[in-house]
């Protein structure tokens, strides 16, 4: 079990922190931490802040990915799906909107906007080498495997 610290940030006392909304949930729902509402126009994208910092061990990191009913009932997705939090980073936690839609979304204090998904990440050491191993595949890339 890893252990997360969660700091709710002043001035967002009312809102919720991220939580998991079933108990087979992989992702903590995010909440729009937004001042006043905020309109996204239709190919418009705004960063939405939280209201929450976090700390977390080394060899974790906390992605942000859409949430599914967004993007399917309205276009409204996450631009760089998934963002990535790292373990070292302090400050507040925000969501990269876009909206793909054709009509106007209109964000509210506390509402749901994204979701967190918390993953390991392995240890690597890059090893520069003079050469790589040959693959049937090689170097084919795009499009490469669905001829």
């Amino acid at each position: 079990m890893h252990y997360v610290q969660i700091l709710k940030l002043p001035g967002h006392d009312d809102v919720k922190l991220p939580e998991k909304m079933s108990s087979g949930a992989s992702g903590y729902d995010l909440y729009a931490a937004v001042d006043e509402e905020v309109v996204l126009q239709p190919g418009e994208r705004k960063l939405i802040p939280t209201g929450f910092a976090l700390a977390m061990p080394e060899g974790l990191e906390a992605q942000i990915r859409p949430r599914s009913g967004l993007a399917l009932k309205h276009g409204i997705t996450s631009l760089n799906t998934p963002g990535t939090i790292d373990a070292d980073y302090r400050g507040e936690v925000k969501v990269l909107l876009i909206n793909l839609g054709q009509e106007p979304f209109v964000i509210a204090r506390n509402e749901r906007i994204a979701q967190m998904v918390f993953q390991e990440v392995p240890q690597i050491k890059l090893q520069e080498v003079d050469s790589l191993s040959e693959t049937v595949r090689g170097a084919g890339g795009f499009g490469h495997t669905g001829k």
